[in-house]
């Protein structure tokens, strides 16, 4: 078996004129938490969508686990691959139990391995065992986005994709998540990959930092090691951001 996690040979992918990835090579290793930034259009949502064959590539070739995701069959490849994004996505119609079950019943659990997994899976998230029997609607933004982590995690995925996952929440709830998240990746060992605009959210949670523009990688590495020696413009840009803002700040406050 391939001893990466995630790899992207050479993947290019065009809608019409516009090329969203070209030619794009990335190895992710085991355990490793990948942030990848870049500007609206730059080719991160696809990129992602690449990994858990939601989207088909025209050209290279994405592995999971060592294995092709375009000769995976859907069903397998939705077992070892957590996804997670901004909407959350969870049916209004079914509990929150419900909506976590979903995947484990597509993959013909028995009831009590089902509902050992949601209480695990709701203690994992920091929710009340309380929440089982609600609506989503019942629910804060907050408490859904849980539920949409525990709902990824309900198959003891290795790999977890993450498109803004925190992105419509208020910063104290977004700051909170983030972290219990990232205690989660550690403890459970997984193989992260998340999608955001927030500069310092990478910065803070990521071990790697992935920077996308206009479908190819301009930088990849540790968020000091990057900031330290790149010289792209549109790098620095990214990373000097959340320093401008923190220098900002001080000025208001007079600290």
């Amino acid at each position: 078996m391939d001893s990466l996690a995630i790899r992207l040979s050479a993947v290019t992918k065009r809608y019409g004129a516009v090329v969203a990835l070209d030619r794009v090579d990335l190895s992710v290793a085991a355990r490793e938490f990948v942030a990848l930034v870049g500007g609206s259009g730059s080719g991160k949502t696809t990129l992602l969508k690449t990994i858990n064959g939601l989207i088909r590539p025209d050209a290279g070739e994405v592995r999971v686990t060592g294995e092709d995701v375009a000769a995976t069959q859907a069903h397998l490849l939705r077992r070892r691959i957590g996804y997670v994004f901004q909407e959350v996505g969870l049916f209004p119609h079914l509990t929150v139990a419900e909506n976590i079950a979903i995947t484990p019943k597509l993959l013909r659990w028995d009831s009590a391995r089902i509902g050992d997994r949601v209480t695990t899976l709701l203690k994992l998230v920091a929710l009340p065992q309380g929440v089982a029997g609600r609506a989503p609607s019942a629910l804060s933004g907050g408490q859904r986005q849980r539920v949409g982590v525990a709902r990824a995690l309900a198959a003891e995925p290795a790999v977890m994709l993450m498109d803004e996952p925190f992105g419509a929440l208020d910063p104290v709830t977004r700051d909170a998540l983030g972290v219990d998240y990232r205690a989660l990746h550690q403890r459970l060992g997984l193989t992260t990959i998340m999608v955001t605009h927030d500069i310092a959210e990478a910065v803070l949670l990521a071990d790697r930092i992935v920077v996308l523009d206009r479908g190819v990688v301009q930088a990849d590495g540790a968020p000091r090691d990057l900031l330290m020696s790149s010289r792209n413009p549109i790098v620095r840009a990214l990373l000097e951001a959340p320093k401008r803002q923190a220098e900002r700040l001080r000025e208001r406050l007079g600290a």
